[in-house]
């Protein structure tokens, strides 16, 4: 075949992402959080949005300005008789009529009240009058929250003990050095050679230190290791006697739940290791988790959902974490005016219909999780209705069928999105999950209603008749869920229950 040079003209079709439909996307699977960070990203870029205060966002708009937010989306979705509403109705605050309480400075002083004021010569200087001689707390150098106390921290805690304790300087120095290498659960490395060569100091007085500091309170602090930590805490109770050590030197059997060896080991009988281990377990083996808590962030929901009323459930977006921002166009008309060259108006353009574009994906992503929350609600009535055992099997193919969607975008929208409903706040990924078949010709289970079950049946065993995996198998058949063992034990472990052998171990010990 004879290479030659040709030129042809072929028509195809493809899908191209622009990069508008790429930021409509990312929108769709971005968290309040992430939203909220990219919203204030793009105010500080483009010059042609604003967003709009809480307080204001239900009163009167800047002049010019065209809405951008999702709170002008659909806001409010009734399901009632099988059936979806949509009204576009945004959230106003209610306007306040009241002016302002005008009272002259000379009115404060004619009121009687604690220490008769009325009778308080003029220019007399009150206790806890401000700067400016009033008496309303409107000093700026007032604040509430410079009254409120401060929990101390792990380091403070335990630095305030040793400048008590420890009066020599060297000694005070050394467990300040020990002090900084306690992490957030009170432990530090067991390298003390380390700290002698850097303090330039003999390795036995660096643990004479750290024998004096592991006395601070909370007691376990300056452990090595957990054995050492649980050691500290039965000698700070006059509790580590030979037995006691015997056990802490076999944790592992007490962690498998090995009860004959530990017996052995320990040469105690079963009532004596059963007291043994109740007190291991009333110790902490994270002193320092009491000191530095992490406060943590919690979970806003995107959708809330109540009873109507009428037997059904009313489902709307939460309007507190609707995104609020605005297109200014009045400011657009002047500085479009104002463009003194091509290059200015062209970025103008390209501000203005960025704006635009942001204010239609956010109206896009705000209709799209309420559908999309609206048929899950719809399908899983009976979960809402009667409990988790009522949990239907759902993927993510049947809600994008119902609203003609596609299944990835169904995916996006329920990525690290909140549902508030009466039986608490789940995650709209928690109601999608596999089904189990079903040994008649019944409907299928939800996977997750067959671990509530499971768990139900574990909770119920008595001490003498714990369930094997075998047995929960048998029962589950009898209640017709067609299930295998290997299931059931990957359920089990899934929820952080031990074997059976192990249950039987614990079930002894707690006699």
């Amino acid at each position: 075949m004879a290479l030659t040079l040709r030129l042809d003209l072929r028509q195809t079709t493809s899908l191209v992402m622009t990069p508008q439909l790429q930021q409509a996307i990312k929108l769709l699977q971005l968290s309040n959080l992430e939203l909220s960070d990219y919203l204030t990203e793009e105010l500080e870029r483009n010059p042609l949005l604003e967003r709009v205060e809480e307080e204001a966002a239900g009163g009167d708009r800047p002049e010019g300005a065209e809405s951008a937010n999702g709170a002008d989306a659909a806001e409010n979705g009734t399901i009632e008789n099988g059936e979806t509403e949509f009204p576009s109705a945004a959230v106003e605050a209610a306007p306040s009529n009241e002016a302002p309480l005008d009272v002259a400075d000379e009115d404060m002083w004619t009121d009687s009240g604690p220490g008769d004021l009325a009778h308080a010569t003029p220019g007399t200087e009150m206790p806890w009058t401000g700067s400016g001689g009033r008496s309303d707390f409107a000093d700026s150098d007032y604040s509430y929250e410079n009254t409120l106390a401060q929990d101390p921290t792990l380091r403070e805690h335990l630095t305030d003990q040793l400048q008590v304790d420890v009066t020599d300087p060297v000694d005070r120095l050394i467990g300040l050095a020990l002090i900084d290498l306690v992490d957030e659960s009170g432990y530090i490395p067991n390298d003390l050679e380390a700290v002698a060569e850097r303090l330039d100091c003999p390795l036995e007085r660096v643990e004479a230190a750290l024998e004096t500091v592991q006395g601070f309170d909370p007691s376990g602090i300056f452990a090595r290791n957990l054995r050492e930590c649980l050691a500290l805490q039965l000698r700070d109770r006059n509790r580590l006697d030979p037995a006691m050590e015997a056990l802490l030197d076999n944790l592992d059997l007490l962690a498998r739940r090995d009860l004959d060896k530990l017996r052995r080991v320990c040469r105690v009988d079963a009532e004596d290791l059963g007291e043994m281990v109740r007190e291991i377990r009333a110790l902490n083996p994270k002193p320092g988790d009491a000191f530095d808590a992490a406060v943590a962030q919690p979970v806003t929901p995107d959708v809330l959902m109540r009873p109507d009323g009428a037997g059904g459930w009313l489902v709307e977006l939460n309007s507190d974490n609707l995104p609020r921002v605005l297109v200014n166009t009045s400011y657009y008309a002047r500085v479009n005016k104002a463009a003194r060259n091509k290059d200015e108006k062209a970025y103008i353009a390209e501000s203005f219909q960025s704006a635009n574009w942001l204010v239609k994906s956010l109206h896009q992503r705000a209709t799209t999780i309420l559908k999309v929350a609206s048929e899950i609600v719809r399908q899983q009535d009976g979960f809402f209705a009667h409990g988790v055992q009522y949990l239907k099997p759902l993927v993510l193919r049947n809600i994008a069928e119902a609203i003609s969607m596609h299944e990835s975008t169904v995916s996006r929208v329920t990525t690290n999105k909140y549902m508030a409903t009466p039986r608490g706040m789940y995650e709209l990924k928690y109601f999608f999950t596999s089904s189990i078949p079903s040994t008649g010709d019944g409907d299928a289970h939800s996977a997750e209603a067959v671990r509530h079950r499971i768990r139900g049946l574990i909770d119920a065993e008595a001490a003498d008749k714990v369930l094997s995996d075998d047995g929960i198998v048998a029962l589950l058949r009898t209640g017709g869920i067609d299930i295998a063992r290997r299931t059931v034990a990957k359920y089990r472990e899934s929820m952080r229950i031990p074997s059976s052998v192990q249950r039987r171990r614990e079930k002894a010990l707690a006699r």
